[in-house]
């Protein structure tokens, strides 16, 4: 029975090991291949995300089930990349639309613009 439940974990530690350098491949081609700032952000953001806590998770179970070791640090880290890696994608993005770097936009409208224009229409 110990053999079935060694094989088992290692199998989803491989998963979560190969799911994560995945994610961070495929986010690496992204920022080459997408035209504009946003669509670089998002590729960046959510695929450091999911690659980096797949990483971690996967290093966890590893540490874990074979050598016995709880990290708190990898816990940490991959409650701080969770929580930090978005929020700083977003307010990159806020911060090249105030600068002016408009979206490359092929028939799609930019809605955050039209917002803004709402807003100041209003507090005149």
């Amino acid at each position: 029975m110990e053999n079935w439940i060694d094989i088992i974990t290692n199998i989803i530690t491989a998963l979560l090991l190969l799911s994560g350098a995945f994610f961070l491949l495929s986010s690496s081609i992204g920022v080459i291949r997408f035209p504009d700032v946003y669509t670089r952000l998002h590729a960046t953001t959510k695929g450091a995300t999911l690659g980096i806590s797949g990483l971690l998770i996967g290093a966890f179970l590893f540490l874990s089930i074979e050598h016995g070791i709880i990290s708190g640090k990898l816990l940490l880290a991959i409650v701080f990349t969770l929580l930090t890696s978005p929020v700083a994608g977003h307010m990159i993005s806020r911060a090249a639309h105030k600068a002016g770097v408009k979206p490359v936009t092929n028939n799609r409208t930019d809605e955050y613009e039209e917002a803004i224009q709402k807003q100041k229409q209003q507090q005149k």
